[in-house]
């Protein structure tokens, strides 16, 4: 019996390892990159760790192998939770098998259809064959499923964006004076919107390559296989960095050294593209670094890169991305703000970028003007130039990433030495096509004789004469280093709106951002304060008028050095000196005459900043150029207030504006008097009648009746609020006017008095403070009559009937106003008394119901107690009685 249970064993043993045999085991990205690199046809089963492969295919895969006996076919199980190129079939739990040949999927079937996975074997098979034999081409395929996902996740994506982009559009549209304002440069250039991704992959020059001073040979021979560097960054990694980016290989052995070694000393990460496209780098760098294991490299690919720099192991030499995807992490590890490269579609505008370049001290003070000539002849455009000196301090901060660098010292010693030119270059793919004309950094004049650097060498110096930028990321950062943020106003003017789009993009391709814009027809008084420094020129009223004559679009514009740069944009002021002097300038395009040149631009910083608060107010910027978001100013505040209560007051009076200051004052010098026969209120002068008639209407009044007429009572709340009004709100000459009212108006005063006898020591106090102010005043008037002559002698007994008049109206203003006062003190007081009652009643209550609740208790108890001593004494009686019996 044990011998047959070991058989079993044996027999078992040896299947198992039939099976391993027959399918390799691919559970990394490198395992996986290494299997498809393999001749023959690749049978690959895709699985996930939590369910395995599919083993019920096996079988079916050795019979079909012995049957077969063909040495191009080859099965594998690869682990997708691993496999970095099998990313988009994590998750998924049906069968998966996918058919490789010459690195490139010729095949797949969904699901474990036996007869189905077999037949398109024999195909793949047969067809691999005719390729071998070159009598056909290998023709790729692609998965639908996979396909179909990557259609839909694009499609996501941009939804996503576009509401994005309609979110941003609509918050930066903003109120400023009446007038709709963009806060915010969302315009896409065409060109931009016409570009598609374009393939690219990451690549390191590891620690002991640039230590052994390779690294400009490696560079050499990525430039002579056609290789674009699109970014470029010296860095030594941190442990803690070497783990994160080595983390798919923490189960290998040699981890901990592989991260040792990484942070060794620094690495060059580099960011690739190749052609048009880009589509074949990843492929195309990773052929050219060769095989990972620096054995195998040497033996398999002797003319590659790790062949020729590896030494042992990992220590290689070189790094390339195994897929896109991973491509995609690792740019965004080295440089985080850098974006996808993008592809222009035919017809479409170059790209067009921005560079640095520095002619250093040295050259600066002998070849200048030669040199400016060269970067003129090869196509610049010098957007940004500034003649300046920097300290040492300035130059080291800004060479900062070589200050471990042998040349370090002498490096800032030279660009401190005297004044240097900055210059901001402009031109299509700026940043790749300066360096080429630069030359390399070394050997410039045996790589490379005609070259800038070659040519303006300087024999006593290492040092080259010329700086650039070498990516598009770092060029943004040197350019805003030696060209700080700064603003202008732009206006492109009526005659010019009509190509205010192509202004628009012409502005976006100078490198500029509109942080703000307006469209609006401007008033003359505008105009006038916007061209004041102008006034004494012969053109000036012509300019003001044709400022007038229709819409104007006002922009902020951000970029560094923006006021000169943007004058240097529009040309000369004469369209016609312009076409001579700069053709290309919006001027020359787009402008008729002097006065009608299409565009304006700031004449310098102050005038700029002047010309933003007179258009858009008091804005601040963010340090990229765009309006920081703030609170309204105090002025939009008052307006928005203003506007309220001027809407309030069409339907409420008790919301309508008094008279300002200075018009009270105006009417506080003015006499009245009462006419006893109409009631019609004259000034002094007797043509004050319309003023205060039209005082007395903003205020809800209506203009005092005809002779013989009464005015209507005010009843309930109106005549509250009419009272609270007059003694409170009213200016004084209002006062007067509603004293010198009706009969009707004086007897109603006379009933409330009546009616209000409790408070007549109040009253009496009230009305003695009242006459003295008028006595007070009617010394005042005094004074102004004496000044007017004998006329005003004859007014004053009318006006002491008048001030009579007012100190009864304020009085039984203040007298309802202290009443209304008393009413709300005593309802308040009620109120109180009223919840302290039921407060009481509430906690009598709870009190009542606790007591019910405690003697509820109390009775259940006894009645407990009862019944338990009547059951004892009945147990007691019966256990007597069978005692008895």
């Amino acid at each position: 019996m044990g011998a047959e249970e070991d058989k079993k064993k044996a027999a078992k043993m040896a299947r198992r390892k039939q099976e391993v045999q027959l399918q390799q085991e691919i559970e990394t990205t490198e395992e996986w990159e290494e299997m498809i690199a393999k001749e023959g046809l690749w049978v690959v089963d895709v699985y996930q760790e939590w369910c395995g492969p599919c083993a019920a295919m096996v079988g079916n895969f050795r019979r079909l192998k012995n049957e077969l006996g063909d040495e191009l076919l080859h099965f594998a199980a690869a682990k997708a939770d691993t496999v970095d190129p099998l990313d988009k079939y994590r998750g998924r739990c049906e069968p998966c098998f996918l058919l490789f040949a010459g690195g490139v999927l010729v095949g797949f079937v969904h699901g474990a259809n036996s007869p189905v996975i077999l037949r398109t074997i024999t195909e793949q098979l047969a067809a691999e064959h005719k390729v071998m034999d070159g009598s056909v081409e290998r023709k790729e395929v692609k998965d639908p499923l996979i396909s179909n996902l990557e259609e839909r996740e694009k499609a996501q994506y941009d939804e996503e964006e576009n509401e994005k982009e309609e979110e941003e559009e609509d918050g930066n549209i903003l109120d400023y004076r009446g007038e709709r304002c963009n806060y915010g440069d969302t315009l896409t250039m065409s060109s931009q919107q016409e570009e598609e991704k374009k393939g690219f992959t990451v690549a390191l020059i590891k620690p002991d390559a640039v230590r052994d001073g390779k690294v400009e040979e490696i560079l050499q021979q990525m430039s002579e296989a056609g290789i674009e560097i699109l970014a470029q960054e010296e860095r030594q990694l941190s442990e803690e960095e070497a783990r994160d980016f080595y983390s798919h290989l923490q189960e290998e052995d040699y981890f901990e050294d592989l991260v040792k070694f990484m942070s060794s000393g620094p690495s060059f990460a580099l960011v690739l593209t190749k052609g048009q496209k880009g589509d074949t780098i990843l492929h195309d760098w990773r052929d050219m670094i060769g095989p990972t294991s620096v054995e195998e490299a040497k033996d398999q690919a002797p003319d590659s890169l790790r062949a020729k720099y590896g030494s042992d192991k990992y220590m290689n030499a070189l790094h390339g991305s195994d897929s896109p995807d991973r491509a995609a992490r690792e740019m965004a590890f080295f440089f985080p703000d850098m974006s996808t490269p993008t592809i222009p579609i035919p017809g479409s505008r170059p790209q067009l970028q921005r560079t640095l370049a520095l002619i250093r001290p040295d050259a600066f003070s002998k070849s200048r003007d030669e040199i400016m000539e060269k970067i003129k002849e090869a196509g610049f455009k010098v957007a940004l130039q500034k003649e300046m000196t920097l300290t040492k301090e300035q130059a080291a901060d800004f060479y900062k990433e070589h200050t471990d660098e042998p040349y370090f010292e002498e490096l800032i010693t030279r660009m401190s030495s005297g004044p240097l030119m900055a210059l901001g270059l402009a031109r299509d793919d700026a940043v790749t096509a300066w360096r080429d004309v630069l030359g390399p950094t070394t050997n410039a004049k045996e790589e490379a004789p005609d070259s800038l650097r070659a040519q303006f060498s300087i024999d006593e110096t290492s040092i080259n004469q010329l700086h650039g930028s070498d990516s598009k990321e770092t060029a943004e950062k040197e350019i805003q280093y030696f060209f700080p943020m700064e603003q202008t106003v732009a206006a492109i003017k009526p005659d010019g709106i009509s190509t205010k789009e192509e202004i628009i993009e012409k502005i976006h391709e100078a490198g500029f951002r509109i942080a703000a814009r307006k469209e609006t027809t401007i008033t003359k008084e505008i105009a006038e304060e916007f061209y004041a420094e102008h006034k004494d020129k012969e053109y000036y009223d012509d300019l003001v008028n044709h400022m007038t004559s229709g819409p104007t679009m006002f922009m902020v514009l951000s970029r560094e050095g923006a006021v000169s740069g943007w004058r240097q944009v529009i040309g000369p002021t004469n369209p016609e000196e312009a076409k001579t002097e700069a053709p290309e300038s919006l001027r020359a395009q787009f402008g008729q005459s002097i006065l009608q040149n299409a565009v304006h631009g700031s004449s310098d910083a102050s005038h700029a900043k002047n010309s933003i608060e007179k258009v858009f107010g008091q804005l601040e910027f963010n340090p990229d150029g765009t309006v920081k978001e703030s609170e309204p100013t105090k002025e939009q505040e008052e307006t928005a207030v203003e506007e309220t209560q001027a809407e309030a007051s069409d339907v409420a009076p008790e919301f309508r504006q008094e008279g300002t200051e200075e018009e009270s004052g105006e009417t506080k010098q003015e006499t009245s008097q009462d006419n006893t026969e109409g009631g019609t209120a004259q000034g002094e002068d007797g043509d004050k009648k319309d003023g205060e008639d039209e005082a007395a209407k903003t205020e809800g009044e209506e203009a005092p009746k005809p002779e013989g007429e009464e005015a209507p009572k005010p009843e309930g709340e109106e005549a509250q609020a009419q009272s609270e009004q007059t003694g409170s709100e009213k200016p004084k000459d209002e006062g007067e006017a509603e004293a010198k009212g009706e009969s009707g108006e004086e007897a109603q005063a006379n009933q409330e008095t009546t009616e209000s006898q409790a408070k007549t020591d109040k009253e009496g106090g009230t009305e003695q403070k009242s006459e003295d102010r008028a006595a007070s005043e009617a010394k005042g008037e005094d004074k102004t009559d004496d000044n007017k002559g004998e006329d005003a002698k004859g007014e004053e007994a009318k006006e002491g009937d008048a001030k009579d008049g007012e100190s009864k109206g304020e009085d039984k203003a203040e007298e309802q106003k202290e009443e209304d006062a008393s009413k709300a003190t005593e309802e308040s007081e009620k109120k109180e008394e009223e919840t302290k009652d039921e407060t009481k009643k509430e906690e009598d209550t709870k009190e009542e119901d606790a007591k019910k609740d405690e003697e509820t208790k109390k009775d259940e108890e006894t009645k407990n107690d009862d019944e338990t001593k009547t059951e004892q004494k009945e147990e007691t009686k019966t256990e007597e009685q069978q005692a008895a019996s």
